[in-house]
């Protein structure tokens, strides 16, 4: 007779399923108090993110850099990114 392999095949897809929850932790997420109201540290750096790369294409626009730098979306994209990452890396205190 054959043995069926269920519970084993149940077991190693249950374990794959929550695997991706083995970061969370029971201490919550960053959180910044703004105006008496907690803020994901998540979307505090996404808009400091987002300043930044419209801070940066002012600034192309403003110092005449619009006509030599090509690419400009990429670019801004790529300063927001960067300020974004900082802020966080700086706010949890990785930096």
């Amino acid at each position: 007779m054959k043995q069926r392999t269920w519970p084993r095949f149940a077991t190693v897809c249950s374990f794959l399923a929550f695997m991706p929850l083995a970061g969370c932790v029971a201490r919550g997420a960053p959180s910044w108090s703004l105006f008496g109201a907690y803020f994901p540290y998540w979307l505090v750096s996404a808009v400091i993110g987002i300043l930044g790369a419209l801070v940066a294409h002012r600034t192309f626009i403003a110092t005449g850099w619009v006509r030599q730098v090509p690419y400009q979306l990429s670019v801004c994209t790529a300063i927001g990114i960067v300020a974004g990452v900082l802020v966080w890396l700086w706010g949890t205190g990785q930096l």
